[in-house]
């Protein structure tokens, strides 16, 4: 019988490493030269050991599942329905609608899609019954599964306003509550917690009020079942990333149990905007190549890539087989798909998803203890809070602090993108009527960006 290798080693403490670390600094500082804190105020250590008593993270991932999802918007039906079926035919294995009105023809969009045990995801920018209802009709003609991913709470939090309603339903929660009983047992609600991330909210804040959010929806829809979506942006903080999905999920189950132990989250996970850029846009597609890595360790159940160029080209094919194949790589070539749980055992990673759901938790309770999130987000708390975060940020930016390569670190002058922009890569202004004032998306990227396009 073999002699296992290790077992001719004698183990070493954490101590024992602290103190071999503190004589190789020759004097230098343990503390300030390789500690370091992260916006969330989680101090972060140079190594991590099994003799620190880090607790277990007791949420299950499976990687083995995870979807490879298409972003479509439907405009014109007949090239959506092409592009559909180019995506399934090319790797696809979801697709994401995103739908403006309901005049557009679902009947004919899904008439000829092959989505027979297929999750089907929708961004619908209104709220209607009947279209619902049509869309349960067609998910149970096609044996698809449809999440119809409703959430008004975020339709007020990102444009100001709510969705609008008939005279037959008293407000949005209302309408929902109706959707829930006809068709009970389906994806109606989805959380919008990617508009956090994109406003520039740390990762405490963005698990906090994505659970506060939620929680809304608990307690106003008593009927409330089947699965929540949560939708997530995720950035380049590599194991950040992973821990703050694992904590989400980790909280979510914690607290919608406590209404109805049939609740389950699904996470559609996307790439951040936030870091982004219009120059050197090729980086751009690193960029989202380690936070998909980030999302499918995390536990995403699906993944929708962002194009290299989604910032100033309209939908074209090209950026979509780029997105697509980059999450086909991870699957089919780096195997992320072979192996659930894949982030078990990592202290680092147990560690930091810990302290990211202790301070979630504190944070979530501080909101609930003031009135809930409808109230905060009404009274502009949650804006302002999000709104101090992303200043941090943005000041880490303009100082050089935090490095966005090819925009504020070794930029090339010779780039140039005036004649190339199909779209408005900047915060639009819409002078409008709100009800309270909306939650602002913005890349870092934005001013020296503009000031850069002024000179061109």
């Amino acid at each position: 019988m073999a002699t296992p290798l290790f077992d001719n080693f004698s183990p070493v403490s954490s101590k024992q490493w602290k103190q071999k670390i503190q004589f190789e600094l020759d004097g230098a500082d343990y503390n300030e030269t390789l500690i370091w804190n992260s916006p969330e105020d989680i101090q972060v250590k140079p190594f991590y050991h099994s003799d620190e008593d880090i607790k277990p993270v007791e949420v299950t991932t499976k990687s083995t599942d995870f979807k490879i999802c298409q972003n479509i918007f439907v405009h014109d039906v007949s090239k959506s329905v092409e592009r559909a079926l180019d995506s399934l035919k090319r790797g696809a294995e979801s697709l994401y609608f995103t739908i403006e009105n309901d005049t557009i023809n679902i009947d004919k969009l899904f008439e000829k899609l092959p989505l027979e045990n297929s999750n089907v995801y929708f961004n619908l920018n209104f709220i209607s019954i009947d279209f619902v209802k049509r869309l349960n009709t067609i998910s149970i003609q096609k044996k698809a599964n449809f999440f119809y991913n409703l959430d008004p709470l975020g339709q007020l939090a990102k444009e100001g306003n709510w969705f609008s309603f008939t005279t037959k339903e008293k407000n949005n929660f209302e309408t929902l509550e109706i959707l829930s009983k006809e068709i009970p047992n389906t994806s109606l609600i989805s959380i919008n917690a990617s508009l956090y991330q994109n406003a520039g909210a740390n990762m405490v804040q963005q698990i906090a009020y994505t659970i506060a959010h939620a929680n809304e929806y608990f307690n106003r829809i008593p009927s409330i079942n089947g699965t929540i979506v949560l939708q997530v942006a995720v950035g380049t903080n590599y194991f950040f990333e992973i821990a703050k999905l694992r904590a989400l999920r980790l909280l979510f189950n914690l607290i919608a149990t406590e209404y109805n132990p049939d609740l389950k989250c699904h996470l559609l996970v996307t790439p951040t905007k936030r870091n982004k850029t219009l120059y050197d846009y090729n980086v751009n597609m690193l960029r989202t190549t380690t936070e998909c890595m980030s999302a499918i360790i995390g536990g995403a159940d699906a993944v929708a890539n962002l194009p290299y160029d989604a910032l100033y080209h309209k939908d074209n094919e090209f950026g979509d087989r780029i997105a697509r194949n980059q999450l086909l790589i991870l699957k089919n070539e780096s195997y992320f798909d072979k192996v659930n749980n894949p982030a078990d055992g990592s202290y680092y990673i147990e560690s930091i998803t810990n302290q990211l759901a202790e301070k979630s938790l504190n944070l979530f309770k501080d909101i609930e203890a003031s009135g809930g999130f409808l109230k905060l987000l009404n009274e502009g708390v949650i804006k302002r809070k999000i709104q101090e975060s992303a200043d941090k940020e943005q000041e880490l930016f303009d100082t050089k602090k935090e490095v966005l390569l090819g925009t504020n670190k070794y930029p090339n002058k010779d780039d140039k993108m005036k004649h190339d922009l199909e779209l408005f890569p900047f915060v639009k202004v819409k002078p409008r009527k709100t009800l309270i004032t909306p939650i602002i998306e913005k890349r870092l990227a934005e001013k020296l960006e503009q000031e850069r396009l002024e000179l061109e």
